[in-house]
Formats: C-alpha cells, structure tokens, sequence
C-alpha cells in the first residue's frame, strides 16, 4: 500500500506481481531445511539470488525498462575497465553489500542502486523533500516472512516434526541437559540453554543434528582463524586460477565489520579462507564475502559450511 501511494504522489505506474509460491519454494523452503541441518541460513541471499534479481529483473526486462533500481545500500561504481562494479555502501551502519555477494556481472550492468552514496537520515531528508508519506517509516529489523523473530516457530509450521528433543552435551559428549529440538538454538547462543548452575558461562559451539546434540563450551571455543567456503560467486577480475592466494578483507557475519583474510582458492567454487585473527561465532550457513581492502570493492562471496 506505501508504494502503490508513493506511486499515485510521483505519477508513475504501479504494479503488482505474484511471486508468492515461488518465494515460499526458493525462500522460505530453503530456510527451513538449512535450519534442520543445524545452520544459520540469510533468506535475504536467497530471495535476491531467485526472486528479486531473477524474476523480478526478467519482468522488468520484459517491461522494457532501461535498468532496475532497489533501495540497497551498496554502491555500484563504473571502473576504469569500463566495468561495473559492486563496492560498499556509505553508511557502513546500514551497508547490505553482504547480500549482494551472488549478484552476476550480467544483473549489476542492469541495476542501479541509488541509495548507497547517502547515509539513512540523508535518504529519510530526500524523502521528507519530495513529499513522500514514507519518509518517516520506522526500519524493518525481522526477516519479512519471521516478523515476530522466532524462526523455530516457522520452522515447526513448515517441517512439522522437526523440532525432536535431544541432548545438551559438552565438547567430551557428558550430558548437561535436554533441550526440546536443535532448531532453537544457533551457534555462539548464550541464554536460554537451561543449564544454570556452572561457574563457567557456556555457549553453543556446535549443532550436530544426526544426534540431536547441541554442544556447549566456553566461549573460546567460538573463535576460528579457519572458515571453508563453497558455492563461490566471482565477480570482475577476481577469479580461480589469477593466484594461488591473495590478501583480502572478508565479512562473516553481516553485522561485523570487514577482517583481514587470506583466500586460498582449492576450485573455481571452493576456498579456505583463514583469518589474521580469531572470529567468534561463525556459522554453517552464514556466508563469507570479500572485498577488496583498499577500495572496499565486492569480489564475490560463497556459503560457509563444515568442511571435511
């Protein structure tokens, strides 16, 4: 309703398209098998990987649009070799370059991204400027499909019976409790476990989901220089075989700054990547971006997972 409002203020056509059981099979399908699996999936890589830059952007072709344009904060930036590319956002507070690692070269030719030379309250002025109704809009901070933030609950609706109770166990298998089904809890979780009464704070280190065992430990136990990295996303001149590895700045969660890294390419779509220093609570599921440290350029991005 805001944007068929906005539309009818700026005077320009307002459509609606059904994309419905696509999202639900791409999306939020995919959700919820990654959380069965004990990982931490990002539905919003997900969605943009299959419905917003692969439907949508067909149907804008479709419409003969000249580009599409979205309101991610990330900055696209013509090179020196006549290419486009991905590169950070201003506001680093609210840049969503990390969501944009499996956008292909043919899509960035084709979008636009307005918005990611302005920090937030610069876009809400701009907003207030031209009249729009929106431009006081309280930020949306719940995955679209989890708008009450308790993703077990939509697991449960989606895979019913998956929510089996199991096991709260230390590194060395000793059991310190039971918890009523691995997809309630994610790795470097503190609260919530049920097992008071130690002197030492535990977290959850690791979800091993053939046994239905959430594994605790101290919170060292979070920290790994190591991250296995698959499904790699290339994008520009980095690519498998320019070097055997190279120094790069790397995001392992969305909301954590960029770390110094070294990539070590193992094929065109697997890496390690190992850390300069320790990171807490990396996850099978997450993904693993990287930059190019000097100019904070996208070279592409793959899915974390367990490794061998």
């Amino acid at each position: 309703h805001d944007a068929r409002r906005v539309a009818d203020e700026l005077g320009f056509p307002h459509y609606v398209l059904d994309y419905e059981s696509r999202f639900k099979e791409q999306v939020m399908e995919d959700f919820a098998d990654s959380y069965i699996k004990g990982e931490t999936p990002i539905p919003c890589v997900k969605c943009n990987q299959t419905v917003k830059f692969k439907d949508l952007l067909d149907t804008a072709r479709d419409l003969g649009a000249a580009c599409m344009v979205t309101g991610h904060y990330v900055q696209r930036i013509v090179g020196e070799d006549g290419k486009a590319h991905l590169v950070r956002g201003v506001d680093t507070g609210k840049d969503q370059s990390y969501f944009l690692f499996a956008t292909t070269q043919e899509q960035i030719d084709f979008l636009r991204f307005p918005l990611g030379h302005m920090d937030k309250e610069e876009t809400r002025e701009q907003a207030e400027r031209i009249g729009l109704s929106v431009a006081d809009k309280p930020d949306s901070q719940d995955i679209c499909f989890v708008p009450n933030g308790s993703y077990a609950r939509v697991v449960e609706k989606l895979r019913p019976g998956a929510a089996d109770p199991g096991e709260i166990v230390d590194p060395d298998g000793r059991v310190l409790g039971q918890h009523k089904g691995v997809i309630h809890y994610t790795v470097g979780q503190r609260r919530g476990l049920g097992i008071g009464g130690l002197s030492t704070p535990l977290y959850v280190v690791r979800l091993d989901v053939d046994t239905r065992q959430v594994v605790v430990g101290p919170k060292e136990m979070l920290a790994k220089r190591n991250v296995p990295v698959r499904e790699i996303n290339w994008l520009g001149d980095a690519a498998f075989g320019s070097r055997d590895e190279w120094q790069v700045s790397v995001k392992v969660r969305s909301t954590r700054p960029p770390r110094e890294a070294l990539i070590r390419p193992l094929s065109e779509t697997t890496a390690e990547v190992e850390l300069y220093s320790p990171e807490e609570g990396i996850s099978p599921g997450q993904a693993c971006v990287f930059y190019d440290g000097s100019s904070s350029r996208i070279l592409g991005g793959g899915w974390i997972w367990r490794g061998s």
